[in-house]
């Protein structure tokens, strides 16, 4: 039996950026087939092509037997493609059944058939065991309701291939577990169902195959029957579980073990995200925090820096349990946040170098409203140098500085605040190779002088190189603390994989 869909050699470029180097995507009729990646690897591309939001450069896809190129997402859900993503596109002032039937009402004598919409909007609800009053505006309903609205109206097309992009994000166990009902329901009723998660479990509860993505290519397609969470995690990110893994772990103040934590995070919960993580830092260690896209390590520290409100656990920083309950409160209590959004949370394109350094000094540098100019100076000067940044000067716009340099300019906004804590968020995302080497340097430099780190990195070989300690974050649970010995790649993916007892069985078996 042909496949319903063959995605062949799909090359897509952004830019003159490669996005997509001849992909592949296959998936059999009625077949639920797991679409994988880290953030980057090019899932949403390939989605996007096959839906007719992006126009391919290369390759061939064949849909039910033909050749199918779709010139838009209208195009491919009459051809029989339906698509559920992540961000819910509904619209919130219109009634649920308004939601579900839009685009394909149905009419009697030339005028809306509302009764029966209403009754078809209700029997696809029931599918979810969902029982609501469907003349209600969607905004009336949380987001899990609406989660399940937008995949009933993605069921009542009668599609022949319904996708879910992160279907589960904003639902609970329960909902899942009906979610999972109904994508059985379509599968018996020869249905295909392409189906992306970053939650390895869901992927074995419900999916036949897998196909593997990184870095734009396809690198493996296999039946999950076949590979374990680890096989899965190592083609992830690329690393080679027999790879010679390095020992010896100077990172920060050798000293720094014999002090109390500067910060420590107790049973932490923050949303759906995150529900049950802990982790310290002690001044003068360098401590990773490791964890597949999703599994709440940006979500953790937003709600230790004041960004997000916890719904449960303490945050302890500096030996004090007064509140953060704003960035403004870590800031004054010297904690400082390069977030992992450099363009969009980091830097004010427009703004100068000497600005944006400035930025978070401003209220100690200015009197009644006055900045002190020579002092501001005096301190951009300075950090400049200490940081090596290449400029023109403090009056150029840091937005025709390098990746590079912008992040040093970050890391100097929060050095010449004197924090005592310092969170950086994917440091050398976007930058290339010889600045990533000087920013992993310079916050190993950091760490010596005695300032505690905590640092996020999806690259595994940069989080074991600069770490003393790591902690691994699995689905919104700290899996495992690693140090010492079991600092290596081979840990952090088992524990990735498979949370803490596996992790120390693999990493020593």
């Amino acid at each position: 039996m042909a496949p319903l869909l063959t995605m062949h050699g799909i090359d897509k470029r952004f830019a003159g950026i490669p996005a997509l180097r001849a992909a592949e995507l296959v998936v059999e009729k009625g077949e639920v087939h797991a679409l994988i990646g880290q953030n980057g690897a090019g899932k949403s591309t390939m989605i996007k092509i096959l839906t007719g939001y992006y126009r391919k450069d290369a390759g061939e896809i064949s849909f039910d037997g033909k050749p199918a190129e779709f010139s838009s997402p209208q195009d491919a859900q009459r051809a029989g493609i339906s698509t559920i993503y992540q961000e819910i596109n509904l619209v919130p002032y219109r009634s649920v059944t308004e939601n579900i039937c839009l685009g394909r009402e149905k009419r009697r004598f030339g005028l809306l058939d509302w009764p029966a919409m209403h009754a078809e909007a209700r029997a696809l609800l029931a599918r979810f065991n969902i029982d609501i009053d469907v003349h209600r505006p969607l905004m009336a309903y949380p987001t899990a309701i609406q989660q399940m609205v937008a995949i009933a109206r993605a069921i009542g097309f009668e599609a022949r291939l319904v996708i879910m992009d992160e279907p589960t994000s904003s639902l609970d166990e329960r909902e899942v577990e009906v979610l999972f009902g109904v994508i059985r329901q379509l599968k018996a009723a020869g249905v295909s169902v392409i189906f992306v998660s970053h939650k390895l479990d869901e992927l074995y509860a419900v999916c036949d195959r897998v196909t593997i993505m990184r870095d734009g290519r396809t690198v493996q397609v296999a039946p999950l029957a076949e590979l374990s969470r680890l096989d899965l995690v190592t083609a992830m990110l690329g690393r080679e579980l027999t790879q010679v893994l390095q020992d010896g772990h100077d990172a920060g103040d050798p000293d720094s073990e014999a002090r109390q934590p500067v910060l420590k995070v107790a049973n932490l919960a923050v949303g759906r995200k995150v529900r049950d993580v802990s982790f310290e830092v002690r001044p003068g260690e360098i401590v990773g925090l490791a964890g597949l896209l999703g599994a709440g390590r940006t979500e953790s520290v937003r709600a230790v820096f004041g960004a997000d409100k916890p719904d449960a656990g303490t945050v302890t920083f500096a030996g004090s349990d007064n509140r953060i309950a704003a960035p403004s409160d870590a800031i004054r209590a010297g904690m400082g946040f390069c977030s992992e959004d450099r363009k969009l949370e980091g830097i004010i394109p427009d703004m100068s170098v000497r600005e944006n350094l400035t930025l978070a000094l401003m209220p100690q540098l200015a009197r009644r409203g006055i900045v002190d100019e020579g002092r501001s100076q005096e301190i951009v000067d300075r950090f400049i140098k200490r940081l090596g940044i290449r400029c023109a000067g403090p009056e150029q716009r840091i937005r025709e500085l390098s990746g590079g340099n912008q992040q040093k300019v970050l890391l100097a906004r929060w050095l010449c605040m004197n924090p005592k804590l310092l969170i950086l968020d994917e440091p050398t995302r976007g930058i290339d190779v010889g600045a990533k080497a000087e920013i992993l340097s310079l916050i190993r430099e950091l760490a010596g002088q005695g300032l505690g780190v905590l640092m996020i990195s999806s690259e595994l070989e940069e989080v074991v190189e600069a770490a003393s300690r790591i902690f691994v974050l699995r689905d919104g649970h700290t899996a495992a603390e690693l140090k010492g010995d079991a600092v290596n790649e081979q840990s952090v993916m088992a524990a990735m994989a498979h949370g803490h007892e596996d992790s120390r069985e693999e990493a020593h078996g």
